[in-house]
């Protein structure tokens, strides 16, 4: 990586034609380190600072020689089209990384939390001594099943049935009731 200079007394048509000549070739040589992969950009456009001081030059009165020829246009150049491939991939980068925070944030975080809902008639076992709950659904005739789920719509839940917090229901606010299977 090298940063390169040219200093002189400048009329804006040669000043002109050495600014594109050096930006298309930072546009092409300036891609070929790790390093210089994220400081690129940013000379880039530290280098468009230097474009706008030379617009303010006044134009070249006739003299001694005539002023250099300031070619094509940058992007006009063959290095400039072909810098477009690596400035369309960091353009590319710069607009996924926050398209994906916020694709991200509007999914939100699957953090393994979710319980899946439990519904009356069904089973449930759970995971975690009592009062934690860590409730899972399972099948009545399997051997895990430890209670069965009841809904307290159909009367209050027994004195000796568990209730199960809210979050387990469908609707996410009714509290079930679970009574213990005897195996």
């Amino acid at each position: 990586m090298r940063f390169l200079r040219r200093q002189g007394v400048f009329c804006r048509t040669c000043a002109l034609a050495s600014f594109r000549d050096m930006q298309a070739d930072t546009m092409v040589m300036g891609w070929w380190s790790p390093l210089s992969v994220l400081i690129t950009p940013f000379v880039l456009l530290a280098n468009l600072s230097a474009l706008s001081g030379i617009r303010r030059i006044p134009e070249p009165a006739p003299g001694w020689r005539p002023p250099l020829d300031p070619g094509k246009p940058v992007f006009r150049r063959p290095a400039g089209i072909l810098a477009l491939v690596p400035l369309s991939l960091l353009g590319l980068v710069v607009l996924a990384v926050p398209l994906l925070l916020l694709v991200g944030m509007l999914a939100g975080p699957d953090s393994g939390d979710g319980h899946p809902p439990l519904t009356a008639g069904s089973c449930a076992r759970n995971d975690a001594p009592w009062p934690e709950q860590s409730l899972r659904p399972v099948g009545c005739g399997s051997s895990q099943a430890q209670y069965r789920v009841v809904d307290p719509m159909d009367g209050p839940c027994a004195s000796r049935d568990y209730v199960a917090d809210p979050e387990y229901s469908k609707d996410g606010v009714t509290s079930l009731c679970l009574h213990a299977l005897k195996r």
